[in-house]
């Protein structure tokens, strides 16, 4: 067992995160990630009326006993969602864990904080972190440039934004971008994280709501097969490398697109559509370069039981042997 700053933060077992996936982290993969000892956020805007993010936050209760949280991300939107209302959801459920994401939370953080949440903010740069540490935040989670999504603008990879982090935040540390065993988990570790956030690694488990064909995808791909789209807007996204994401990159290639031509392969509805039916063509889908180590599609407790043993393994037997006596 490896207890660290977060495994105590959370009250969990295992320095295991699964942030946030839109569409994906309901009930059914929150409670089993939670389950299995690690921790996990539901996506809020997965259910944009505050009602349906109750129900689902019940649902999760229904599940486990264990901690789990709300992922809230703030990005520009078409139809920007009722933040507050959903936030009204979360202290009346008496939810203790916030990840927060995409911009600053720190126009809700008095709402947030007066309730006694504790909020974990994920950022993709050194200044980032540096400006959710000063605002308040309780935590940070840090997207290397291999992470699935948003990884900014800046292009610094997990190895280096990992230790600049650490050097200079002293609030607990999670490492984001690139981690799919118990190889990473130690190397975060070692880096200085407290533990790894997790996202397109459980896309790829049994308890994940989408269709077969997404999770097989992930496991057919290669580390190259993704792609980088809409850093023209400056809103660069990493998504698996299929028709839709070669479409957005020929569209920005003309020069200066309008959102709106990129909205049949980049909307939210889209995609969903396309992860429930399991046509991965249609749409853009968020991906990390840790596809590469995508090679089966194990339950929760599997994959963390599986990371935990390497990842105590190589500290107990490999690293030891190093030592010089």
């Amino acid at each position: 067992m490896l207890t660290t700053r977060i495994t105590e933060f959370f009250g969990v077992e295992r320095p295991i995160v699964q942030g946030g996936l839109m569409w994906v982290a309901t009930a059914d993969l929150v409670s089993a990630v939670s389950n299995a000892g690690g921790m996990g956020f539901i996506t809020a805007l997965t259910f944009p009326d505050p009602e349906d993010l109750r129900a689902e936050i019940r649902k999760c209760r229904n599940l486990t006993d264990r901690p789990f949280g709300i992922n809230l991300t703030f990005l520009p939107t078409l139809r920007p969602p009722n933040y507050p209302a959903l936030l009204q959801v979360c202290i009346e459920e008496g939810i203790r864990f916030i990840e927060t994401a995409g911009r600053s939370p720190e126009p809700y953080l008095e709402q947030i904080k007066s309730a006694g949440i504790k909020v974990v903010h994920k950022c993709t740069s050194l200044r980032h972190a540096l400006k959710a540490e000063k605002i308040g935040c309780d935590a940070i989670s840090i997207d290397g440039f291999e992470a699935a999504g948003h990884p900014g603008e800046d292009d610094v990879t997990t190895l280096i934004l990992v230790p600049l982090v650490r050097d200079a935040v002293g609030l607990p540390l999670l490492a984001s971008g690139g981690f799919a065993d118990g190889r990473g988990l130690v190397a975060a570790l070692s880096l200085g994280a407290d533990g790894i956030n997790m996202g397109t690694r459980f896309v790829a488990t049994q308890e994940a709501p989408v269709h077969p064909n997404v999770k097989l995808a992930l496991v057919r791909h290669r580390e190259t097969d993704t792609r980088l789209i809409m850093r023209s807007l400056r809103n660069t996204e990493r998504v698996l490398h299929n028709p839709a994401a070669d479409k957005v990159l020929e569209i920005e290639g003309r020069g200066a697109p309008n959102i709106q031509d990129l909205i049949p392969y980049v909307s939210g509805l889209v995609g969903k559509e396309m992860l429930e039916a399991g046509d991965v063509d249609k749409a853009t889908m968020a991906a990390g370069q840790c596809i590469g180590l995508i090679r089966d599609i194990p339950t929760c407790r599997e994959l963390l039981d599986r990371i935990m043993a390497e990842a105590e393994a190589i500290i107990e037997n490999r690293l030891a042997r190093m030592r010089k006596r």
